[in-house]
Parts: C-alpha cells; structure tokens; sequence
C-alpha cells in the first residue's frame, strides 16, 4: 500500500514519526535525539509521540534495552502496525499503563524484579550496571488456550532477554497436580515467602554450571 511522506502536515504527529523512522531511519539504525526534535521542531513532546508506537507493536530500543546504545540514541529494531492506514491508529484498551497503575504493580511485586529479583538501582552482580525497574507485558497462556497479557516489574536486562517469552501457565498447573504431596508443601512454602533458600550444593551445581570445561575435570577430580 502507498505510504504518505513523513512531511504531510495533514497527518498526526504520531502518523509522522513512524513514517520518519521509516522513510528516513530504517530498521536496524541509529537515531538520536537531536535528529527527532530537528524533524519535528514543532513539537515539544515528539519524544512521547514516538514512545506511543510502542502501543501498536513498533520496537524502538534505548540505552536501556541495548547498553551499546549511548544516553541520547536509539535504535529502530522493528516496524508495528502501520499507524498511518485508516483505522490503524486507534490505541488498544489498556495498552498505556498510568502512572497510577505502574505505582500500583510496583507496590503489588515488591519494587523487585519479578525474573531475578533484582532491586532497583541495584548493581548486577560482576558488573558496574545498575538495573532499572519498569512494567513489562507478559503474554500467559491460560487453562482454557486462550493468550492474555498481564503486568509484570522487570529490571532492564530481563525485560530485554524475556521479550519473546509466553508464560504457560496452563503447563504450570498441570505439572503441579502431578507432584507428590511434600513437595507441593514445599514449594506452597516458597510461595508463600516469596523465596527460596538453597542448599551449599545447590549454590556449587549453579557455580560449577559458569566453569568452562577443563575447570569442570578439577571439580570432578576433586569430588572422586
């Protein structure tokens, strides 16, 4: 289908910027935030026109998804929905999360990272990083087969590598009814605190999983 130019003024702006990152970005490049503001001088807010296309499925990374990105660029990873086609541009129910609600999510998981646990502006273990929090949007698959997206805190880094997950929840349950019953008094425990203590040789198995092969033999030889 034909595109209008970026530069019609009879679009929205919103319609503009995706045409721009289209037209005169590319997916997979660079951009920074000093050639946004310069295409579209007239408007003081474009940074959050171009966060709105995130509502419709276009990807566009910032120093937080991609550390090789610097503070003042981004990068185009993906094209969405074509927002400048009639009836395209209408934002889905739900799809923007206030800042009441981030507050409330927050609160509900503990200001923590729901994958690692993580605190905010805590520094990842081995590094200099210090994580941030934000709302992520996790598709589950419910009992039923139907797919619905729920609200989750993630840091930084797990909302990047968790981007194409689906949580089953239907295989959760399932595999639930089919554990002994200590060890569905056990991890109800878990639940319950919201943690789980592990053993000395649980915490060695996860350390001897990091080494490479010939420091894996010096474990063996060690254990015979």
């Amino acid at each position: 289908m034909f595109s209008p130019s970026w530069q019609d003024d009879r679009l929205g702006t919103m319609k503009r910027v995706a045409l721009w990152l289209v037209q005169e970005i590319g997916v997979g490049e660079v951009f920074t935030k000093t050639q946004l503001r310069e295409a579209f001088p007239e408007t003081s807010q474009i940074d959050r026109r171009m966060r709105d296309l995130r509502d419709f499925d276009w990807r566009i990374d910032t120093n937080r998804e991609d550390p090789s990105l610097g503070s003042h660029e981004q990068r185009f990873v993906s094209r969405g929905i074509s927002v400048w086609e009639p009836g395209k541009s209408t934002r889905k129910t739900g799809a923007t999360v206030t800042a009441a609600e981030r507050h409330a999510i927050m609160m509900r998981d503990g200001h923590k990272c729901r994958s690692c646990g993580i605190g905010p502006g805590e520094m990842y273990t081995g590094t200099v990083i210090a994580s941030q929090l934000d709302v992520a949007r996790r598709p589950v698959k419910m009992p039923g087969g139907e797919t619905v997206v729920q609200l989750v805190i993630e840091c930084n880094r797990c909302r990047v590598g968790n981007r194409e997950l689906i949580a089953d929840l239907d295989n959760v349950l399932s595999r639930i009814g089919d554990l002994p019953t200590y060890e569905k008094q056990m991890l109800a425990s878990w639940i319950e605190r919201d943690s789980r203590n592990f053993s000395e040789a649980e915490e060695l198995w996860a350390a001897y999983r990091t080494l490479p092969s010939d420091a894996r033999d010096k474990v063996r030889e060690a254990l015979a």
